[in-house]
């Protein structure tokens, strides 16, 4: 950790500098109004946090410290964590020394395996993930300092070393909870020759004769990792994190949000509608019939699984990173033909909809299918393999958070009469 660390410590003075001028300068300055739709919509599209990690633009999708996610799609996970955490690439020493500090903290300790087979045997995976998370709270090194009476200053350092301890073990957790819940025998030791993911496909225990599900899962890790901080996973935590509670707490927070059906599932979903249609059609259809498919879809109240964001008003790149990794690795797959199908033919009818704003796949609509491919089908366990990558991106902003000192999240509510009578004056 020494390099990273280190790193941190040069930029902290610097960062926290700039809020300071930025606020002091020009701290009563308007960024953004809100409508009443808008208090009634979840506060969409209202900008009322600071998030350095990454970006997300209409026209361009995510970008990773003002590196658009296309261009990272070769690095390893632990590469990603560093810029998350510094906004710049490490170089072979920084990556190398936390590579190791990793490995070194990977052990699990034996009472979480004990809670974890002690659960009903149809717990839920995310259940049984964020309770292991949380059972490991009293080895927070933040709750700790912060109770021998640590400087608001030095909040950032203990916030990293739950950061590097949390992140270091989570690949074998989840591994562990796939192992448990579904029945695939004894756990699977780590190799501390091999890197973070590597160790996580390692780890599930699927066949990987030619390593490309260890491919799949670098990428899937990478491109998942981070995506602004309003989002409920990150804002969940984001919030929890600002009452300074320590990092198990507040990614415990997140995380409990991303396993709602609106945030998490998505994946699932789209997955489930793809094999549904190969079902219908007996395998891939024609363009015609997928054509047809996609209005019954529509015309019977319901949508297009994996099409539309709420940002992006263009194909997510995340998706383009999918598709281009199925089409060289998967093309014989009907699920995965089905998916490159559905991406040709079924854009054109959304924006036949007068209310759909982006007929355009996100993410989700491509990642399930590559999972299924490799044999990980077990859909229940999906949103676990996304919390072990938002991990990456929850954990540095919480880290980067105590390091600016940010205040408590604390937004006015309104009472519905109160904003009748403000509607009445306007």
């Amino acid at each position: 950790m020494a390099a990273l660390k280190e790193k941190l410590a040069q930029l902290i003075p610097g960062l926290r500098e700039e809020m300071g001028s930025i606020i002091s300068e020009h701290g009563d300055k308007v960024v953004s109004e809100v409508t009443i739709r808008q208090v009634y919509g979840g506060m969409r599209g209202v900008r009322g946090l600071i998030c350095d990690t990454s970006s997300v633009e209409p026209d361009k999708g995510l970008a990773i410290r003002g590196i658009p996610v296309i261009q990272l799609t070769d690095k390893l996970p632990e590469e990603i964590l560093y810029l998350l955490l510094t906004g710049e690439m490490p170089d072979q020493s920084a990556l190398d020394d936390l590579k190791k500090e990793l490995s070194d903290r990977r052990q699990v300790p034996d009472y979480v395996w004990d809670v974890l087979r002690a659960m009903p045997g149809d717990s839920h995976p995310m259940a049984m993930f964020n309770t292991a998370i949380l059972v490991m709270q009293k080895e927070s090194q933040y709750a700790a300092r912060y109770a021998e009476g640590m400087t608001k200053q030095e909040y950032w350092e203990p916030s990293l070393e739950d950061l590097l301890n949390i992140i270091a073990k989570l690949p074998a957790i989840a591994a562990g909870v796939y192992r448990i819940r579904f029945n695939k025998g004894p756990l699977i030791d780590s190799d501390p020759n091999l890197d973070w993911g590597a160790n996580y496909a390692k780890m599930l225990g699927l066949p990987d004769p030619n390593g490309l599900f260890t491919k799949l899962m670098q990428l899937y890790l990478v491109l998942h990792s981070d995506h602004e901080s309003g989002n409920v996973s990150a804002f969940s935590a984001h919030t929890v994190g600002s009452a300074l509670s320590d990092l198990y707490y507040s990614l415990s927070a997140g995380l409990n949000g991303l396993a709602g059906p609106l945030h998490g599932l998505a994946n699932q979903e789209c997955l489930r509608w793809v094999l549904m249609v190969k079902d219908k059609f007996g395998g891939v259809p024609t363009d015609e019939q997928l054509r047809d498919f996609a209005w019954e879809t529509l015309n019977g109240g319901q949508v297009v699984p994996g099409y539309g964001h709420a940002v992006l008003r263009v194909t997510d790149p995340r998706f383009d990173a999918f598709l281009a990794f199925g089409k060289q690795y998967c093309m014989d797959d009907e699920v995965f033909q089905i998916v490159a199908k559905v991406f040709d033919v079924v854009p054109d009818v959304l924006k036949q909809v007068k209310k759909i704003n982006d007929p355009w796949p996100n993410v989700d609509a491509g990642s399930g299918a590559l999972l299924y491919h490799y044999g990980l089908t077990e859909f229940p366990y999906y949103t676990v393999l996304f919390s072990v990558s938002r991990a990456l991106g929850i954990c540095s902003q919480n880290v980067l958070s105590r390091a600016l000192g940010l205040a408590i999240v604390r937004p006015k509510s309104s009472t519905t009469q109160w904003l009748k009578n403000k509607v009445a004056t306007m």
